[in-house]
Formats: structure tokens, C-alpha cells, sequence
């Protein structure tokens, strides 16, 4: 009976947590985030201008309902789709219990475990669909206000500010014939590109038998002492990021694996060596490697030195954003404007969605608004990503942030470092690439615990 009364406090406890997060945070989605005209923004390697003859534009959802919108339409419509296209996972209510407790949200805090997964589904997104896709229906997804211009109205001066810039221009005339095989390999694709969409989402769905779902994070959580309901910090994250991919079993997933970095340290040997492993499904290729780095930006502050070094990665396009936040919120950064990083907000939170019934609906995924936020707010504590496809990606790639590293840094040493050899080379225990019998080595879980308490604490 004592068991059972102390589950219905539990119970009530994260209702009401879910109700005070949900009026504390309901303002994420319907505040205005103003974007300078004259500076470029952006977003995970992309790069976009709002330049007008005005200052500022305010855009609501995205939506710009200002004078001379018509001109700059067309890379703010750009921008909109692919900022909604990214996928966005937040808080969530009643779904299925979580093992050993009574807790059926993370409302209040699972912000970086959210934060996390929105960084490896922007990595499977890379490796499914590509850097240039973008969701068909993501100007759907807004939140209109009588003041603001509707999506089909942007549509529409889009396309008639695209068809100015093309009028003079001699159409090429493509037989009956031609015309229908391409709308068919282009449906083809989008048939493909959808199916692909849904089936990312579906692997972070809140349900105990998804892939990178709440309740497989927290089961690996457990190996380095973490609980339902406990605060994690990003470098821990990573790790079980890391974890939460070696034991996936869909055979899509077989060719993507997580490399964590060691101490500041990426080991170029070693992520070869993960790349190179055999895969489950017999193939000789090689697998993409999504390359996780825990780092500090400061002491107790950020070091306002690394603001250029972060808006560099930021506009890699092989980059997956970071986990970060300021303290006491996590948030996932994805690009950048002057001094002032864009990210998703996790602290909303959204009812329950079952991943498993055909045609879920996918809205939720979405976020219809951009938020930004100074750097000099921004917490030490990060974890940075990359994606590489091959192994001359990730060659080239360690060259490229090498270099950035250098240009970027006034400080004597950089903020991490690619080095030749394997961690072993160095006098460093390296990490098997499959344990049996436990999912962290002792050395991992003693780095686990170190960041656990060096970590600021997040709600």
C-alpha cells in the first residue's frame, strides 16, 4: 500500500511539474526573434541574407509582414524551411512509464538528453536524406497571427519575386516525354526522402523499444549512475549517445557509429578504426562516423575568445550543432547571427505522440520558431558534432578544424585537438569497440562521473 501511495504522489508530482513547465515555457513559441537585415545568418553550414533597406526585420514564426519583405521573401521563405526541417524534440506527457520510477514525463529535466537527440537526428539526417533536403510541408507548420502574412501568401510573392528574376531568361523546353520521367524520379524521391523522415523521428519516439527514445537513454544513463529525473550535462550525453548507437539493432542503423572524444582528444586511428569495423549486415563499406566533443568554453564564465571558433563550426556544413545552453536550460544550438547563436528550446512541453501507428503526425517534430540568444549567456559546458560519410570526410574534416582551431585561438592551446595514432599510442586505456558484459568500461565510467560533477546542473 506504502509502494502504491508513494507512486500516486509521484504521479500527481509530474503532472503538476508538466502544468508549471508548460505555462512557464508556453511563451517559446509565440515571442518575436528579431534577425538583423544587414549581417548573414547561419544555419548548420547554410548560409542566408534578409538585406533590405531597413535595420531590422521581425519575423513571427518566421513570417515577415514588414515593408519590403517582397524582395527578401525568398531567402526568408529559404531560411523558414530549413530551420523547420530540422527535427525538434522537447518535453513530452503521459507517455508509457519509465522503468524503476513513476514518472511518465521529463519535464523539468530531460532538457539535455532532448537536446542530444536533436544533435544525432541532425547526423542521421545528413546520412538518410542529405544537407540539402527540406520538408515539403514545413511552411505549414506556423503560427499565424492576424498581423502576420499566412505561408501561402509568402508562397506566392516568393514565387512571383523568382519568376521576375527568371523572366528574361530562355526556358529550356523539355519534351512530353522527358517531363514525365523526371516528375516520376522526383516523386520516386520525395516517396523515399518521406519515408526516411518518418522513420528518424520514429527512432526518438518516447516509447521503452525505440532506438534512441527517453527510456533506452535513461537504461544506458544507468551504467554511470544516472537515473530517471536526474540532471545530465553534455558531455555525458555524449556518451550514451555513443552507446545508444553501438547497441541499436535496426539494420538501417548498421552503417552510422558515434565516436566520443577523449579528453579534448579525437584519435585519429581510433575513429578510422570505428569506421572500418565490420558491419552486422556483411558489407565491406565503411561506416559514417558522427564525431562527439565534450569541451569548456571557460572557467566559470565562457571565454568570449572562442565566440569565432563557435561560429566557425557552426558554419561547417557537416556540422550537427551543439549541446549546450546557458545554466540552468539546455539548449541545441544550430547556427548564428553576429554575436548571438540560434538554437531550439526543449522546455516545451507537448503531449504524448505513438511513433508506431502509421501516418503519426509529424508537426510536433517541427519547431516554428527560431530563438537566439547572446553568446557571452551561453554556459562553458558543450558538447560540439560532426558528421562525416567516409573516411576522406573525416580526413578532410580534421584537417579543416585544425586549422580553425589555430586561426580561432588566442589562447596557448586549443580547445581540442585531432592527433595521429590510436588513444593507446598515448598511455590512454582505448575503448573497446564492443563489451559484452557491460556497456562502459571501468575508465569510462570514471570519466562519466568526473563530468557528472563538473557539469552545471540543468532543469
Amino acid at each position: 500500500m506504502e509502494a502504491t501511495g508513494t507512486d500516486e504522489v509521484e504521479k500527481i508530482k509530474s503532472k503538476f511539474m508538466s502544468a508549471w513547465h508548460n505555462m512557464k515555457y508556453s511563451w517559446v513559441l509565440k515571442t518575436k526573434t528579431y534577425f538583423s537585415r544587414n549581417s548573414p545568418v547561419f544555419l548548420l553550414g547554410k548560409c542566408y541574407h534578409f538585406k533590405t533597406d531597413g535595420m531590422y526585420t521581425a519575423l513571427n514564426s518566421f513570417q515577415s509582414y514588414l515593408a519590403g519583405a517582397l524582395w527578401i521573401s525568398g531567402n526568408v521563405e529559404e531560411f523558414r524551411k530549413d530551420f523547420i526541417s530540422r527535427i525538434w524534440l522537447t518535453y513530452r506527457e503521459e507517455f508509457p512509464q519509465i522503468k524503476g520510477s513513476a514518472l511518465t514525463t521529463d519535464c523539468g529535466w530531460g532538457c539535455t538528453l532532448r537536446t542530444g537527440q536533436m544533435l544525432l537526428a541532425q547526423g542521421l539526417m545528413l546520412h538518410f536524406l542529405g544537407r540539402a533536403w527540406v520538408w515539403p510541408d514545413a511552411l505549414d507548420v506556423d503560427n499565424s497571427d492576424s498581423e502576420s502574412w499566412t505561408a501561402h501568401t509568402v508562397k506566392k510573392l516568393t514565387a512571383s519575386f523568382e519568376a521576375s528574376l527568371t523572366a528574361e531568361r530562355e526556358p529550356k523546353i523539355l519534351s512530353n516525354h522527358h517531363q514525365g520521367t523526371l516528375k516520376r524520379n522526383c516523386d520516386d524521391n520525395e516517396k523515399r526522402n518521406e519515408v526516411y523522415h518518418r522513420k528518424i523521428i520514429s527512432w526518438f519516439g518516447d516509447s521503452p523499444l525505440t532506438a534512441f527514445g527517453l527510456h533506452q537513454l535513461i537504461e544506458y544513463g544507468k551504467k554511470s549512475g544516472k537515473m530517471a529525473g536526474d540532471w545530465y550535462g553534455p558531455a555525458v550525453v555524449a556518451h550514451i549517445l555513443r552507446k545508444a548507437v553501438e547497441e541499436a539493432r535496426d539494420p538501417e542503423l548498421q552503417g552510422v557509429t558515434v565516436y566520443v572524444a577523449q579528453d579534448c582528444t579525437v584519435y585519429s586511428s581510433d575513429v578510422i578504426d570505428r569506421q572500418c569495423s565490420f558491419m552486422d549486415s556483411g558489407k565491406a563499406d565503411t561506416k559514417a562516423v558522427i564525431i562527439l566533443v565534450p569541451v569548456r568554453l571557460g572557467g566559470e564564465r565562457t571565454n568570449m575568445d572562442y565566440l569565432e571558433f563557435v561560429k566557425g563550426i557552426l558554419s561547417l556544413e557537416y556540422c550537427v550543432g551543439i549541446i549546450g545552453g546557458k545554466p540552468k536550460q539546455s539548449y541545441y544550438f544550430a547556427g548564428f547571427q553576429d554575436d548571438s547563436l540560434i538554437y531550439m528550446d526543449p522546455h516545451y512541453c507537448q503531449s504524448f505522440v505513438d511513433v508506431s501507428i502509421k501516418d503519426f503526425p509529424l508537426e510536433s517534430f517541427h519547431c516554428p520558431s527560431p530563438k537566439k540568444m547572446s553568446f557571452k549567456k551561453m554556459d562553458p559546458s558543450c558538447t560540439v558534432g560532426f558528421y562525416c560519410r567516409t573516411v576522406q570526410d573525416f580526413e578532410k574534416a580534421s584537417e579543416e578544424i585544425t586549422k580553425m582551431l589555430k586561426s580561432s585561438s588566442k589562447e596557448k592551446y586549443p580547445l581540442f585537438t585531432f592527433v595521429k595514432g590510436h588513444s593507446r599510442d598515448y598511455d590512454f586505456a582505448s575503448s573497446p569497440l564492443h563489451e559484452e558484459n557491460d556497456l562502459f568500461s571501468e575508465d569510462e565510467k570514471k570519466r562519466l562521473k568526473r563530468f557528472s560533477t563538473e557539469e552545471f546542473v540543468l532543469l
